[in-house]
Order: structure tokens, then C-alpha cells, then sequence
């Protein structure tokens, strides 16, 4: 994939987990060579949930410096928060008008959120994968990454600027989801047939990209196994798999060659050689993090500059929609 445009977001919904770095978050240093990348802090989309206001701020910031620390270089490739590029509001307007309810109707998350703040049902709720469309559209991507949960997502923004192009003429790029090859699935370490989740209610289940490292030693000795007493990738041993997946991850190294290493090895040594791994990968993530916070008024001048790149694509974008449909 060369020289394609790409949009990527992640809302200020608190600190990513091993799972979101492993998923999709280290993919994003390797994206943005040879293509036009976009990174955007989506606080937008974080209001479907009540927020406290002075708590979404510093999270959207501290989320801007995680996005630095993952390796993503702002100066080749503008990193905003989207609320400072005002044309993703005004174009979600237009692109409402053009979304039919039965679409968002079928929006599985829709059902999922509305169960999880059954005390907050509210239309933006409804709504926001419109939003997401126009996140996408407004820079006329050529590729959006997502993991399989996103992707119907990216189906809604493909419907949306095909029927928006028949309706007014050719206006928006047609984007494609793109799963990164370099990846994988990150299981719970306390119930390891559910995925690893930053909103598990047991903290043990998850390894925050901001966790210290004892921390992190600590969670992989709890960690779920089983009694087979014997390090194998088979079929029936979900805590086993996960651990030696999360090391293959962390390491670079095929299933094989870890099998061989821990030949013969007991579980407690396979657990402290898979935190040790992680531990290498994110400590660095971790000081370039706090190093970038702790200079907050680089940071803010390193968003402000990102924005300004970022609206000079969105504004051309909103013009030639809102031409199109009689705005302007």
C-alpha cells in the first residue's frame, strides 16, 4: 500500500491497553511512511457519554501525547484534536440529511452502548457513526485501518459518499477498510475467551500501555492458565494460547521458534519472560510519553499546527459540499 491517504482516530476514552497497542496503535508509525497519514484525537465522539469537562480536556491532551509516543511524527503527519477542526461538525450536518434511519438502525454498537448507559440514550448516540463517516470523508481518505468490530463503520461512510456522488456528482473519495497485516487478538488475562478490555471491572484483566512495569509482572503472574502443566499452542487452552501469542507479539518470533524456547519450561518462567517482553516494547512508548506531556506548550503548539494542516484539507472538502448541495 503506497502513497494512499489515511485517516486514524481514537477517542480520549482513557489509556489504551496492550490489546488497542497490538491491534492497531503500533501500526500507525509503520502506516504513515509512504502515505498522507491523519491522526486525530476523537473527543468529539467521546460526548455520547456524559464527561466531565476539565477531564476531557487533560485526557485528549495526555491521548495526543500517547499518539506521539507510539512513534507518529507530527511533522510529516498533522496530529489535532477534532474538535479544533470545526469542519467535522459542519460537514456530520450534511451527511445526517443524507443517512437513512434504517442504516444506523443496523449499527451494532448503537445496541451495545445503548445497553452499557441504558440512563443516556441520546440521539448523538444514535448519530455518531455519521460523524465517524465524515471523519473519513473530510480528508477524502483512501484507507481507513479498523479492527473486524469497525468495519461496518467503514461501510456506512462507503454508502454514504456513493449515494452522496450519485445524488450531486463526483465529490468524495470511496475509501476501504484496511485490517493491518501486523497484529493480533489480545484475550482478557483473567478470562482469556473474552478480549482484553480498559473497561473490565477487574484490573487485572488488562495491561495499560501506562502500567509500571512490577505492575505489569504482577498481572502476568495472575494470569489465567490451566493444569496441563505443559507450554503448547493447541485447541482448549485460551490462557495458554494468549500468553504465547502476546510473546510472539511482543518478540517478533513465529509460534514455532517460542515453543522451542520454553521446551520443557514450567508456566512461571513462560509468565516472566511474556512481561519482560512487554515491558521492553512499551517503556519506551512510556518515557517518550511523559517527556512530551511534561512540555505542554510544545504539545499544544504541535496540535495547533496539526489543525491548521488539518483544516486546510477539511475546508476544501465542506466548499465543494456545501456548492454542491446549495449552501454556497
Amino acid at each position: 500500500m503506497e502513497n494512499k491517504v489515511i485517516l486514524s482516530g481514537i477517542q480520549p476514552s482513557g489509556i489504551p491497553t496492550l490489546a488497542n497497542y497490538v491491534g492497531a496503535l503500533r501500526n500507525w508509525k509503520l502506516l504513515q511512511n509512504g502515505n498522507d497519514c491523519y491522526y486525530c484525537v476523537a473527543n468529539m465522539h467521546a460526548l455520547t457519554v456524559r464527561q466531565n469537562p476539565d477531564e476531557l480536556r487533560e485526557r485528549s491532551l495526555s491521548m495526543a501525547a500517547l499518539i506521539i509516543a507510539f512513534g507518529i511524527d507530527p511533522v510529516k503527519s498533522p496530529l489535532f484534536i477534532q474538535s479544533d477542526v470545526h469542519q467535522h461538525a459542519e460537514l456530520a450536518w450534511v451527511l445526517d440529511c443524507n443517512t437513512y434511519m434504517g442504516e444506523l438502525n443496523r449499527m451494532t454498537q448503537f445496541k451495545d452502548k445503548s445497553a452499557k448507559h441504558a440512563d443516556n440514550i441520546n440521539a448523538g448516540l444514535f448519530t455518531y457513526p455519521v460523524l465517524m463517516a465524515g471523519d473519513i470523508l473530510l480528508y477524502q481518505a483512501d484507507v481507513v485501518p479498523v479492527g473486524n468490530d469497525q468495519k461496518q463503520h467503514v461501510e456506512l461512510a462507503r454508502n454514504i459518499a456513493i449515494r452522496f456522488n450519485n445524488a450531486f456528482g463526483e465529490t468524495f473519495k470511496v475509501p476501504e477498510p484496511y485490517i493491518p497485516k501486523i497484529g493480533g487478538r489480545v484475550m482478557s488475562l483473567t478470562d482469556p475467551e473474552k478480549k482484553m478490555s480498559k473497561s473490565d471491572p477487574n484490573p487485572n484483566s488488562y495491561i495499560s500501555i501506562l502500567d509500571d512495569p512490577a505492575v505489569i509482572t504482577k498481572k502476568f503472574k495472575r494470569a489465567v492458565t490451566d493444569s496441563e502443566g505443559r507450554i503448547a499452542y493447541e485447541d482448549g487452552r485460551p490462557g495458554m494460547n494468549n500468553l504465547l501469542s502476546i510473546y510472539c507479539s511482543m518478540t517478533g518470533k513465529t509460534m514455532d521458534e517460542t515453543l522451542r524456547e520454553f521446551d520443557g519450561a514450567g508456566y512461571g518462567t513462560l509468565k516472566t519472560a511474556v512481561a519482560d517482553s512487554v515491558i521492553e516494547v512499551i517503556k519506551p512508548v512510556q518515557e517518550t510519553y511523559y517527556r512530551v506531556l511534561n512540555d505542554r506548550a510544545e504539545l499544544e503548539r504541535i496540535i495547533k499546527d496539526g489543525a491548521q494542516r488539518a483544516a486546510e484539507t477539511a475546508e476544501k472538502t465542506v466548499d465543494a459540499v456545501y456548492r454542491k448541495v446549495g449552501l454556497r
